[in-house]
C-alpha cells in the first residue's frame, strides 16, 4: 500500500513538473491584474474562477508541449537532464497526450464559460509559444527570446478581455511591461548556462552575442523597463503608492543590473530571483493601489 502510495505521489510530481508551476502561478498573478484593472475592483468570484482555471491548464499545457519538444536538448543540458522526460520518468507519447488535453480543456473552459476574444487569446499565446518560440525560432536565432516574449506578456490582457470583452490601454500598458521583462529576466539564467545551451546547440544571446553583449542587452532593457512600469500611475490606473514603488523597485532591479553588467561574475543568481520577485510585488501593489 505504501510502495504504491509512493509511486503514485511520484508519478504526480513528475506531471505537475511537466507543467512549469512557477511560470502557471506567474501566468495566474499576472491574470488577475488585468481583470482587476478591466473591473476596477475585483471581478464576478465565478468569472475569476473560470478565466484563472482556462489561462492556468492553457500555461500548463503549453509548457508541456514545450518540454516534449525540446526533450532532445534538455537532455543534453545539465540545467534540464533531470525533467521528466529526459529523466525517462514520463514516456513522450504520454506527456503528448496530456498537454494537448490540457490545451483542449483549456479551450473548453474559456469559450463556454468565459468570452471568445478571451479564448482567441490565450489560443493566440498558447500557439505563439509552442509553434514560433519553441519550434521556430528557439533553435535558429537569438531573437527567440524577444518573440517569444510576445506570448509571455500576453495574461494580463486574456485577463482584462476575460472582464470587457475587448483589449483597453490598462491592458497594453500591462502588456508593454510584461514584454520588457521577460528578456532580461531570461538572459541572467541565460548567462549562466551559456556553455549549457552551446552544448546544446541553443542560439541563446550569450552564445551568438557573446557575454558583455547579453549583459549590455539586459541592462538596455531594465533601464527602459523604469519609465513603462511608472505608466500605470501616469496614466490614471494607479495612485501614488503604486507610483513610489514601481520607482523604488525598478531603481533596486536596475542598480543590481549595473553591478551584474560591470562585475565578470556570470552567475546572477541574485539578480534573477530579484527579477522574479519584481514582478510579483509589482503587480500586486499595482492591484493594491488601483484608482477605482
Amino acid at each position: 500500500m505504501v510502495s504504491r502510495a509512493l509511486t503514485y505521489g511520484g508519478v504526480l510530481r513528475d506531471y505537475l513538473l511537466l507543467t512549469k508551476p512557477g511560470i502557471v502561478l506567474l501566468v495566474l498573478i499576472t491574470t488577475l491584474t488585468g481583470m482587476y484593472f478591466a473591473q476596477r475592483g475585483f471581478p464576478d468570484p465565478q468569472l475569476v474562477l473560470w478565466t484563472l482555471l482556462g489561462t492556468g491548464l492553457a500555461s500548463a499545457g503549453s509548457a508541456g508541449l514545450n518540454q516534449f519538444f525540446d526533450r532532445d536538448i534538455d537532455a543534453v543540458m545539465e540545467r534540464t537532464r533531470d525533467r521528466p522526460l529526459p529523466s525517462g520518468s514520463i514516456n513522450p507519447r504520454s506527456a503528448l497526450l496530456f498537454s494537448l488535453l490540457l490545451l483542449g480543456l483549456s479551450a473548453v473552459v474559456m469559450l463556454t464559460q468565459v468570452n471568445l476574444l478571451a479564448t482567441l487569446l490565450v489560443l493566440f499565446a498558447s500557439l505563439f509559444y509552442v509553434v514560433v518560440y519553441t519550434l521556430t525560432l528557439k533553435r535558429r536565432s537569438s531573437l527567440a527570446t524577444e518573440v517569444g516574449g510576445i506570448s509571455g506578456a500576453m495574461p494580463p490582457v486574456v485577463g482584462y478581455a476575460a472582464v470587457k470583452g475587448e483589449v483597453g490601454p490598462e491592458a497594453l500598458v500591462l502588456f508593454l511591461i510584461m514584454f520588457l521583462w521577460q528578456p532580461p529576466h531570461f538572459w541572467v539564467l541565460a548567462i549562466k548556462y551559456a556553455e549549457d545551451y552551446k552544448k546544446a546547440g541553443i542560439p541563446t544571446l550569450p552564445v551568438a552575442k557573446g557575454i558583455w553583449h547579453t549583459k549590455l542587452r539586459t541592462l538596455l532593457y531594465t533601464a527602459g523597463l523604469l519609465p513603462v512600469s511608472l505608466l500605470p500611475s501616469l496614466y490614471g490606473f494607479a495612485g501614488h503608492i503604486y507610483f513610489l514603488s514601481a520607482l523604488f523597485l525598478s531603481l533596486v532591479y536596475l542598480a543590481l543590473t549595473v553591478v551584474f553588467t560591470l562585475s565578470k561574475r556570470l552567475n546572477g543568481t541574485l539578480l534573477f530571483f530579484y527579477s522574479v520577485f519584481y514582478m510579483a510585488l509589482l503587480f500586486s501593489v499595482m492591484v493594491f493601489d488601483m484608482r477605482r
